[in-house]
């Protein structure tokens, strides 16, 4: 059958609107709007008959009920869903009403039609409302992981936004000690600072945490006021242990903030406010607005680490023999079974590890600072210690002696493909935000 014959077999069907007719052949044209499309048939099958053009009114298609015409209606009411929030990209998806559905699979079975001939209600209806949202806020369509994304119930009759994270990157250094990296709640009471119903718990004085302070509370709550988040959520390059500083250029990090009315901020004041509240046992350099790419970046981040230690020996050491230990041990390939003080969070196994380079500066017969850079995942104090046994080689095997970390520093954090420049996980961002269009025909998914 030809166009205008297939026109004839839908619109004999009942009362069909423009863009429900126009769908059907939305993969014989390019550049039309459904509605176009199905109005441009009708044209033409009057001029090819000689017959009067009678268009449909939109309200009395029996396919889509009339929601064809709604297109603006929705448009507007997804705007005022996110009246106040800052974005620059969206998405829209349709949650098609059943009864839809079926007319539209009734109207092409009807007409002898392929089922799926043309495009579905729900593209159709993505795309449309899409348009105009981009158009009343100046923002560009998004299909991968956009800052807002719309779902329109067209059954409920209900609009929803979810506004997805924000993100800041930078680099942390932690300059007291007995600070752990993120947030660490009590075990005893599950974080409630109680027992039962009203006994305060004794392990953390009823706090709910066994850590009055973290990197991630020093750090996390000014970015996430700032952004007008809900909350925010604190993601390191690994960790260093809770009674080591963290000096140097410091360690990545990736703040998330969730839900934020606000994403395009000024990081050199926002770095500020941060170092402001953490008042000077933390602070922070380098922030920058991120994408959500780059929280798997920071935590999939190969880094290997220098430490800085200061080491107690059992018994006297010489300073010979303490530069002959350090020079076996630079180089050397360091098989490590799961450290007894972390046994209880850690699978049992062995783990190779390398010692890059190994200095230090003996002090006395039972003191000395070392400095070791090592393989990502090389247990620092168990190399010195030596585990009873269970790093081999370690220093305190070398030299028999029993040996001891009295004080831990992280004094750098070196990753291969560092520092990150890739603008692809960074975002452009300022106070006055962007301006641009979205008026892609392609479809945007549910």
């Amino acid at each position: 059958m030809s166009l205008l014959d297939d026109g004839r077999a839908l619109d004999a069907t009942g009362p069909v609107c423009d863009a429900c007719l126009g769908r059907v052949f939305a993969d014989r044209s390019f550049g039309l709007t459904n509605a176009e499309r199905g109005r441009s048939v009708r044209v033409a099958r009057a001029l090819d008959a000689d017959e009067p053009f009678e268009p449909t009114p939109t309200e009395e298609c029996w396919v889509c009920e009339g929601e064809c015409a709604r297109f603006d209606e929705w448009a507007e009411r997804a705007v005022a869903a996110v009246e106040g929030v800052d974005f620059d990209t969206y998405q829209v998806g349709t949650r098609t009403p059943p009864l839809v559905e079926e007319n539209e699979a009734l109207l092409r079975e009807e007409a002898g039609l392929a089922i799926d001939a043309g495009e579905q209600f729900k593209s159709e209806f993505n795309r449309e409302v899409g348009k105009r949202v981009g158009r009343l806020t100046g923002t560009e369509v998004e299909f991968g992981r956009p800052d807002v994304q719309f779902l329109v119930d067209v059954a409920a009759d209900e609009v929803s936004a979810t506004i997805n994270s924000a993100f800041v990157y930078g680099r942390y250094r932690k300059l007291e000690r007995d600070i752990p990296q993120t947030e660490w709640p009590c075990g005893r009471c599950d974080g409630r600072g109680v027992l039962g119903e009203d006994r305060e718990c004794p392990q953390c004085d009823g706090t709910g945490y066994l850590y009055q302070a973290s990197v991630e509370g020093l750090v996390a709550p000014p970015i996430r006021d700032a952004m007008e988040g809900t909350a925010a959520t604190f993601h390191g390059a690994g960790r260093e242990d809770v009674d080591a500083l963290m000096l140097g250029t410091g360690r990545p990090f990736v703040v998330e903030v969730h839900e934020p009315r606000r994403r395009t901020v000024s990081v050199e004041p926002l770095e500020r406010l941060v170092n402001d509240h953490a008042a000077g046992r933390a602070e922070v350099e380098g922030l920058r607005l991120a994408t959500y790419e780059m929280v798997e970046r920071v935590k999939q981040l190969d880094a290997s680490k220098r430490y800085r230690a200061t080491v107690a020996f059992d018994d006297d050491v010489s300073r010979e023999a303490f530069e002959e230990a350090l020079s076996e041990l630079a180089g050397a390939t360091v098989e490590q079974y799961t450290p007894k003080r972390v046994d209880h969070r850690r699978a049992n196994l062995t783990r190779t590890r390398e010692v890059y380079e190994a200095t230090g500066e003996w002090e006395d017969a039972r003191h000395a600072t070392v400095e070791i850079h090592g393989q990502g995942g090389l247990y620092i104090k168990e190399l010195v210690s030596g585990d009873e046994g269970r790093t081999e080689p370690s220093l305190a095997g070398l030299l028999r002696v029993g040996a001891t970390v009295t004080a831990l520093d992280v004094v750098g954090v070196y990753g291969e493909d560092e520092p990150f420049e890739d603008d692809a996980y960074f975002r452009d961002g300022s106070d006055d935000g962007g301006e641009g269009g979205a008026e892609s025909e392609s479809e945007t998914a549910e």
